[in-house]
């Protein structure tokens, strides 16, 4: 552009108004352009020259976005976007104090040193401009505005303690998102704004912001470069931001760019930083209170003379030094880096022997990283786009594939960020002419699938850091307007229609994921919904039949699926008391009818399942010892291990255990028991009752119903197995009826010479016959494993056959399959030796055991038998053998005949 007009500088803080200046003066003009730092800025400014003279006469050009009237007068561009061969009357450069900055200060420069308008030329930018502009542009005008409100430095702030319409700022994507992730705890939720937001997701943030439905935004310093927005307070997360190379300490200019958008036009605004950020020194605080910074010395510049001759002349051009003291040559940006690595591929060098091959792949090294993945992922990228290119165009199918991949608008925020940031380059080369097929097509359906993405990632971005239910609530409590609560017949409590809790029964669980801020107001209101509710299910509940209520297995009382209360234990162990789960907000008269109710349900239920038991304790027949025993079996709720009571039980007379049987005692070889005890439900029962009684943390849980034996776990006391009903023998535990069955069977037996397992034992126990040995070792037994030819089944003979003539010598025949059996012993061990009793010493040698309750005495070995027939004896499950019969002697005849 020819240097034409007047040249004048607009400096000064934020809040001064310079860009709506600009506008007013650019629409002074019959055409012009205003070049602005983020598109995101020129998407709000463009909306604002829009409403005042229409979308035909205004163009809006970014590096992603091409809106070009036919009758075009006013161009709205980012800097890098800003046409230069066209000439119009005026033109604009905002925050032109960006030519210092390390990533795009070139660029900036560039337009400062070239960029003039026919008639006016505004440069608009910070005071720290003054020097460098003065020394640059001969005749320039300098016009200074002053700050609309004042700006006050407040210290530093948790950011839980963060007022409201405050802004928190961020120098990376991920210190965002954890700042905004608090702010939605415990504030209820938050705006985000980022500088590689689309612009549509921008604005459906910051509207939901400027509407009100949040107080807090969450952004990068990206809100420093002229956003408007009402915010009345600035707080820096971070002091230190990346540069691109390493990490620096902000400048205080930089800061007060940002702390500047704190207070718009008159009102007031405050700065500060969060808990975790570097206090600021107190000359930087002085330094962005009265807006004066030391000037910058010197501004970033690279040659814009470019030689495309060749590869080498073109980098040779890009990394010229300059003479000039104003200026500084920058360091190597991205797309001269993009350059050299495309260069030092053989493949493309080879292919660039032209100027306007150099020209063109200089062109696709000025693609933007938006993805800013590593340097070698965005290099290939650039060299399949300029292998198409050289070709002729990036080819439609190839390009609809790319766009397939893309247009997905699942997954978690992160996803669709890199999927956003992907459609940006190909935006990026659909505005570029003559690159593509079908320009119009493709720039609107990259602009389609951009928007859709954008829609996308704005919802994701609400439902993480913007908790609707908390942002009505708040907004109501700030009108102070009365909150309505209800709750539906699911126990679901809502207040103005958000959902913040569930009713347990008589407990109201609140919504975990409410702000301490409004935890007690949202309580306060649901509660005064509940009040009537608790009333009404309290009634309910009171008239409830028992069928509808339960314990478990730990103590809980339940209705339902809801916990209304639990067991404590009484002073007499089947009369357990009960605590009501109920909140106090409900009321006593509340508390007081569940307390009653429930205990009339567990009054009942043990009646129930104990009534045999309680009988047998209230029968006034029962006088003597007979009554003691009584009393032993309910204080045992049943079951009683006979090997501790021996002396008890031997002392009971017929009458007596005649009086304790017609009640349903039964006197056992290892236990005393009522059998209706030992059923499922008494057996549940009965091990909650006697673990309130005992005080355990813990409760042994009753097995499955239907079981005869059980592991024997170790580590599990005995007596939890007598109460469960079983009686621990080896690995297993034995169901104690089937216990004293077992016992009925083996008394028939003789124990001492020894005997085999029948199939009657092995159906009670359901085992086999290894697993019956482990368990008859349990009882004291001692099992001696033998085996022995099985027999072999005779084969029928078909009727009338004749008899085989040649048969097979018993000799040849196979060998008969052996069969494994046990033979069991009694042979207790002197640790068990449950029918021994506790006082009784150990028997001599030859001694039989005494004679229990019930049990057969055996003859009495007689005198003068020998002591080798003492013997065990063997036996066989088959039949015995008959011995040969001597033909010769009669007397021998006549036994087998007796025998037969």
């Amino acid at each position: 552009m020819r240097q034409q007009g007047r040249v004048t500088a607009v400096l000064g803080p934020t809040n001064t108004g310079k860009t709506h200046y600009a506008i007013q003066r650019m629409l002074g003009h019959r055409t012009g352009v205003i070049g602005l730092p983020l598109r995101l800025l020129a998407r709000e400014v463009y909306d604002r020259i829009v409403a005042q003279r229409g979308p035909s006469v205004v163009a809006l050009v970014t590096g992603e976005e091409r809106i070009v009237p036919e009758r075009t007068q006013y161009w709205v561009c980012t800097v890098e976007a800003m046409p230069r061969e066209i000439g119009v009357d005026f033109i604009a450069i905002d925050e032109i104090q960006l030519c210092g900055d390390p990533e795009r200060g070139h660029v900036f420069t560039d337009r400062l040193l070239h960029a003039r308008g026919l008639h006016e030329t505004l440069l608009l930018g910070s005071e720290v401009m003054r020097g460098a502009i003065a020394g640059l542009i001969p005749g320039v005008e300098f016009m200074r505005r002053e700050r609309f409100s004042t700006l006050t430095h407040t210290g530093s702030k948790k950011i839980s303690r963060m007022p409201p319409r405050s802004a928190i700022v961020g120098f990376s994507v991920e210190n965002v998102y954890a700042i905004a992730e608090l702010i939605r705890r415990t504030k209820g939720g938050c705006a985000v704004v980022m500088g590689a937001l689309s612009p549509r997701t921008r604005n459906a943030q910051v509207d939901l912001y400027q509407n009100g439905d949040v107080d807090y935004l969450v952004a990068t310093d990206a809100i420093g470069m002229g956003l408007n927005l009402d915010v009345r307070h600035v707080a820096f997360s971070s002091t230190e931001k990346f540069d691109g190379r390493r990490m620096r300490p902000l400048f205080p200019h930089e800061l007060a760019q940002i702390a500047g958008r704190a207070g718009r036009h008159t009102e007031p605004g405050t700065f500060g930083v969060t808990g975790e950020a570097s206090p600021l020194e107190p000359e930087v605080v002085r330094a962005i209170e009265e807006s004066r910074f030391a000037p910058i010395r010197k501004l970033q510049w690279r040659n814009d003379a470019l030689d495309f001759g060749t590869l080498d002349r073109l980098v040779a051009s890009l990394e010229a030094p300059t003479q000039d003291g104003w200026l500084a040559r920058t360091r190597e940006s991205n797309d001269l880096h993009a350059l050299k690595a495309l260069a030092a591929m053989p493949e493309i060098h080879d292919r660039v022997r032209s100027p306007q091959s150099v020209r063109l792949l200089w062109d696709v090294c000025c693609i933007p990283d938006f993805r800013g993945r590593s340097g070698g992922e965005h290099t290939s990228l650039l060299a399949r786009i300029f292998e198409f290119l050289q070709g002729g165009k990036v080819p439609n199918d190839w390009l609809a594939g790319v766009m397939r991949r893309i247009d997905r608008t699942q997954g978690d925020i992160d996803a669709i960020s890199r999927r956003l940031a992907y459609i940006r380059t190909w935006t990026y080369v659909a505005q570029r002419k003559g690159w593509v097929e079908d320009e119009t097509h493709w720039r609107e359906e990259t602009r389609a699938v951009e928007d859709r993405l954008s829609d996308a990632l704005h919802a994701q971005l609400t439902q993480r850091f913007v908790d609707r239910r908390t942002s009505v609530l708040m907004r109501r409590l700030k009108q102070k307007e009365t909150l309505v609560a209800e709750v539906n017949d699911k126990g679901e409590v809502t207040v103005e229609g958000e959902f913040v809790g569930r009713l347990e029964g008589f407990r109201f669980r609140q919504d975990a994921s409410s702000s301490p801020d409004e935890a007690k107001t949202l309580r306060q209101a649901a509660f005064q919904a509940l009040r009537p509710e608790f009333h009404l299910r309290a009634d309910r509940f009171y008239n409830a039949p028992d069928t509808e209520m339960d314990f478990t297995e730990q103590g809980g009382l339940m209705w339902g699926s809801q916990a209304v209360g639990k067991l404590l234990a009484g002073g007499d162990p089947l009369k357990p008391q009960v605590e009501a789960f109920v909140d106090d907000e409900a009321g006593h008269d509340v508390a007081e009818k569940v307390k009653r109710r429930l205990q009339h349900f567990i009054d009942r239920k043990v009646a129930a399942q104990f009534e045999p038991l309680l009988n047998m304790s209230r029968d006034e027949s029962l006088t003597g010892l007979a009554r003691g025993f009584a009393f032993r079996l309910v204080e045992a709720m049943g079951v009683l291990p006979r090997d501790g009571i021996a002396d008890e039980v031997k002392a009971l007379d017929q009458d007596a255990r005649s009086a304790l049987r017609k009640h349903g005692v039964r006197f056992g070889q290892f236990t005393v028991f009522l059998p209706v005890l030992l059923k499922p439900a008494p057996t549940r029962l009965r091990l909650v009752l006697w673990s309130l009684s005992h005080g355990l943390e813990e409760f042994p849980e009753s097995p499955p119903p239907g079981l005869v034996t059980i592991p024997n776990v170790e580590g599990v006391p005995s007596e939890h197995y007598m109460l469960a009903g079983y009686h621990p023998a080896g690995s297993r535990a034995i169901r104690i009826d089937m216990l004293e069955r077992l016992a009925d069977l083996v008394r028939g037996q003789d124990s001492r010479g020894g005997f085999e397992a029948t199939p009657d034992m092995l159906s009670i126990t359901g085992m086999t016959l290894e697993q019956f040995a482990d368990l008859m070792g349990g009882l004291g037994y001692k099992a001696e494993r033998g085996e022995r030819a099985k027999p072999r089944p005779a084969k029928p003979e078909a009727e009338g056959a004749e008899p085989e003539q040649n048969p097979i010598p018993e000799t040849e025949e196979a060998a008969p399959e052996a069969e494994v059996f046990y033979t069991f012993t009694w042979a207790p061990r002197r640790r068990e030796q449950p029918r021994r009793d506790a006082n009784r010493p150990p028997r001599k040698e030859g001694e039989r055991p005494p004679r229990k309750d019930g049990e057969r005495q055996g003859k009495p070995r007689a005198k003068g038998r020998k002591p080798e027939q003492d013997k065990p004896r063997q036996f066989e499950a088959r039949p015995e053998r008959p011995a040969k019969i001597d033909p010769d002697n009669p007397f021998a005849v006549l036994a087998a005949l007796k025998k037969s």
